[in-house]
């Protein structure tokens, strides 16, 4: 709809060549809005105060020679100028009618925009630490990030998705060694099991499924034997020494490699069950292995962003806007995790993609400002680069705030989550506020079957419309669906006007919603969907006698069935024909 009156103030524009210079840099659809009053019109322009100034004319002299050289048309009842220069449209209902019958004829593409070559998206999300089972918070990434990725295909961009294994350093070794010391304990060898280690019942489950391939047993006199007393991370240090010490390189590295693929493939599962795939599990590792790290370090310190001191070798990132200068290459010779983020989106790059969105942590706001200026060293732009930051999310059951610990087990897993109260509620509820907000999960809420649930409330819409052609064939009746079309002249009453203005915004949610990655905009849309159908639904009769009135109201509740659908799709939930 908005697209109607873009093109009704170009055509006008274009006839007023003494704007043609103040217009050239100026987007016409971006000076459109909605109205949120009626009696506003439909849409409101500021067009002439934005040429105002530039033009040394009155806005509102301006307004009237744009509305002056409006072309005819059946899309627009009236036009009036408003206050110091708005220009209020008022459309027609055949522009309403003409916006339904485009839902009924796009049908599940209603809304989508046509796909683009450029720019080239890589959407990486999740990508937690492959120590343990997904949380309830990485859940919340999960949703979000498959969430805005079909927002930016729906808008025609080309998009692939990513998760980064976090598989190198010394979380893995700690991983391994948790895994170990469970498996010595299945072989009667039993130490009091480091704090710093991970707890969680899932290390026995890897324990007593991997492969030792022979290795031997250790009594708990050598394991204790030479152990630091009282720092934790020094005692889970020393562990780790003492495996690769005793199990040498290879052995250690094996039973480090199955605990994460156990962990990596229980991961994958879970996403899979819960809607969100990828197309490539990217390994840390293979940054060392392919040489990425040295291939992103030659080209820096070629460009002259290197420098070494006290033995490191230090990256310029003050010159980009970092509160310090950073190390890549410790005096010891090891690469450093900051290393590897500037090589990693090096090779992003270097693959292909334009644009990078990052989906992180809120505890990650630091980080941005140093790998943008990697990418910048490099000579890319910095804001290639885009970070969403996610806030926490809190588990609440009854009045209870559930504890999220990887290391030490208490934590509910995203699996028991979606057990809980389905996926439908978890993919809705994780992206109804703002990535930027703290959200406090309600499982009560999640699980009722009620209207203060509202994917219940949305999905229930949805079933309502089935089940009014289900009656319709129950009464042997059919619908005309031709008939119904052609005499949408006949849906006069408030409601129906009301849910046609609302269906007809679902194009300009959806792109409201990628372009701001923020999908709670299409949750709260699709209430409002929702809502009017259902105030349609409890005043009016589908199935009246009148067979041409019956045929429109059939045409209007499928294409709200239509829109329903469609957001829901893209939001990851289903949308059911019976409840």
């Amino acid at each position: 709809m908005k697209s109607i009156v873009t093109q009704l103030l170009q055509d006008a524009l274009a006839n007023l060549p003494e704007l043609a210079d103040v217009i050239a840099g100026i987007s016409v659809e971006a000076t459109i809005e909605r109205t949120r009053d009626a009696s506003h019109g439909d849409f409101a322009s500021n067009v002439a105060m934005r040429l105002a100034k530039a033009a040394g004319v009155n806005p509102r002299e301006i307004a009237a020679n744009i509305v002056a050289q409006l072309p005819d048309g059946d899309q627009v009842d009236k036009v009036e100028i408003a206050g110091p220069g708005f220009i209020n449209f008022y459309l027609s209902a055949a522009a309403f009618h003409n916006e339904l019958r485009t839902m009924l004829d796009q049908g599940g593409c209603y809304g989508r925009q046509e796909a683009r070559k450029k720019p080239r998206i890589l959407l990486e999300f999740v990508s937690a630490n492959p120590t343990g089972p997904l949380h309830v918070g990485h859940g919340r990434h999960a949703a979000f990030g498959a969430t805005v990725g079909n927002l930016l295909e729906a808008t025609g961009y080309p998009v692939e998705r990513e998760y980064y294994v976090n598989d190198a350093g010394r979380q893995m070794d700690i991983l391994g060694v948790s895994v170990w010391l469970r498996w010595l304990e299945t072989q009667g060898t039993k130490i009091p099991f480091p704090e710093a280690g991970y707890r969680g019942a899932y290390i026995c489950d890897i324990a007593s499924a991997i492969d030792t391939g022979g290795i031997a047993v250790v009594s708990a006199e050598r394991l204790t034997d030479g152990l630091p007393d009282g720092d934790q991370e020094l005692v889970i240090e020393a562990l780790i020494a003492k495996a690769k010490d005793v199990l040498g390189a290879d052995g250690f590295d094996q039973i480090r490699q199955q605990s994460l693929e156990s962990i990596r493939a229980d991961i994958e599962d879970d996403l899979a069950e819960f809607g969100v795939t990828f197309n490539h599990w990217y390994s840390e590792q293979s940054l060392t292995t392919s040489n990425r790290i040295d291939d992103a370090l030659a080209v820096l310190k070629e460009r002259g962003m290197l420098y070494e001191k006290d033995g490191a070798t230090w990256f310029r990132a003050t010159d980009f806007g970092d509160e310090k200068d950073r190390v890549v290459v410790r005096e010891n010779g090891n690469k450093t995790y900051f290393a590897s983020d500037i090589a990693y989106h090096f090779d992003k790059r270097e693959r292909g993609f334009d644009h990078l969105i990052d989906i992180l942590g809120a505890d990650h706001h630091g980080y941005v400002t140093r790998v943008q200026g990697g990418l910048a060293a490099m000579g890319y732009a910095a804001d290639d680069l885009e970070v969403e930051l996610m806030q926490f999310v809190a588990l609440y059951r009854g009045n209870e705030r559930m504890q999220m610990s990887t290391r030490s087990g208490e934590f509910d897993t995203l699996r028991k989550l979606r057990a809980e109260v389905g996926n439908d509620a978890a993919r809705f509820f994780y992206v109804s506020r703002s990535n930027d907000q703290h959200l406090d999960f309600d499982l009560d809420v999640a699980k009722s079957e009620s209207n203060d649930n509202p994917v219940y409330y949305i999905q229930y819409a949805h079933a309502r419309i089935a089940s009014v052609f289900r009656q319709l064939e129950e009464r042997s009746l059919k619908q005309d669906a031709v008939k119904g079309r052609e005499n949408l002249a006949l849906l006069t009453e408030p409601q129906e006007k009301a849910l046609m203005t609302t269906l007809s915004r679902y194009p300009e949610v959806i792109e409201l919603a990628a372009n701001n990655r923020a999908p709670q905009h299409l949750v709260h849309y699709l209430r409002d969907v929702a809502n009017d159908f259902h105030t349609y639904y409890n005043a009016h009769a589908f199935i009246v006698d009148d067979d041409k009135l019956r045929d429109a109201r059939l045409v209007l509740i499928t294409a709200a069935k239509i829109v329903i659908a469609n957001g829901l799709s893209i939001l990851g939930v289903s949308a059911p024909e019976t409840m």
